[in-house]
């Protein structure tokens, strides 16, 4: 009887201490398992927020690629839109009036710089070659220098031998033909100036012609239909003042430029006149 209590009794301890056992790993691996579970859902979290980032970067630099591009762009292509929008008869009547202002403007500019001489140098170098050698000196000079001032004052030193009064209106006189000579093609620049934003206006009357021809054929007022040419007016307009302003801003200065180079040689003359009477004066 002792004995089988015994037995009952170690078997007892022994079920309890397996079922403790069998419970603590359960337990154990429970929480294992929530353990995991939570990892991989921190993971999946993490993924998933590190893949939403990926894609917010992904698309801002496709937005800023985007923005980019359209600023690169930008500019030419809005230009080459407008320009196409605007008709291709009164724009391109407007582009080749701004080409060939433009054309005579450059033209005119590098002319005018190539006509821009060092007087001061010239009358000194002239009048050092009167003193040592000559009128023939002088004149060589004049005809290796480049300008219409030189230009005159060959004329002037061709005309010596006649007196200095003669020499006085030979430089007048030549000098109104250089004068000529640098004011030439400004007369062409000035129309261009006043014909393209004429032609814009033009433009724009017929950009309104066309609009209120669209309202009579629809019967109805609406912004869709005279949209379209009030838009054309409107950029005729637009360019045709662009060429002008352009076009004014090189006639300016080409107008300025005249001006300095006919006050220089008015100037200078009034010196050579002097260099010339004084060596008369002292080969009497």
């Amino acid at each position: 009887m002792k004995k089988l209590i015994a037995f009952l009794t170690i078997a007892g301890m022994l079920t309890f201490g397996l079922a403790n056992v069998v419970t603590a790993q359960q337990d154990e691996a429970s929480e294992d398992t929530e353990m995991s579970a939570d990892t991989t859902m921190e993971e999946d979290t993490t993924m998933a927020s590190d893949t939403a980032v990926a894609d917010t970067a992904a698309a801002g630099e496709e937005t800023l690629a985007e923005g980019e591009s359209e600023e690169k762009q930008g500019f030419h292509q809005i230009l080459k839109e407008k320009f196409i929008e605007g008709g291709a008869g009164f724009m391109g009547i407007v582009l080749v009036t701004l080409v060939l202002g433009l054309a005579l403007s450059i033209e005119r500019i590098i002319y005018l710089n190539l006509s821009t001489t060092n007087t001061n140098k010239l009358l000194n170098q002239i009048e050092t070659a009167l003193d040592s050698e000559g009128i023939d000196s002088a004149k060589e000079i004049c005809r290796n220098t480049r300008g219409p001032v030189a230009s005159i004052f060959f004329q002037g030193l061709d005309k010596y031998d006649e007196g200095v009064d003669v020499v006085e209106k030979s430089i007048v006189s030549y000098g109104g033909v250089m004068t000529g000579r640098l004011e030439k093609g400004l007369s062409w620049i000035s129309l261009f100036i006043a014909i393209a934003p004429m032609l814009g206006f033009m433009g724009t009357v017929i950009g309104m012609i066309g609009a209120f021809d669209n309202i009579a054929a629809a019967g109805d007022i609406s912004p869709t239909i005279v949209a379209s040419g009030i838009k054309v007016a409107l950029l005729t307009t637009v360019f045709g003042l662009i060429t002008g302003v352009i076009l004014q801003i090189f006639y300016n200065y080409c107008v300025a430029k005249i001006d300095s180079i006919v006050n220089d040689m008015e100037d200078s003359s009034i010196t050579f006149v002097d260099i010339l009477t004084k060596y008369q004066n002292k080969n009497k």
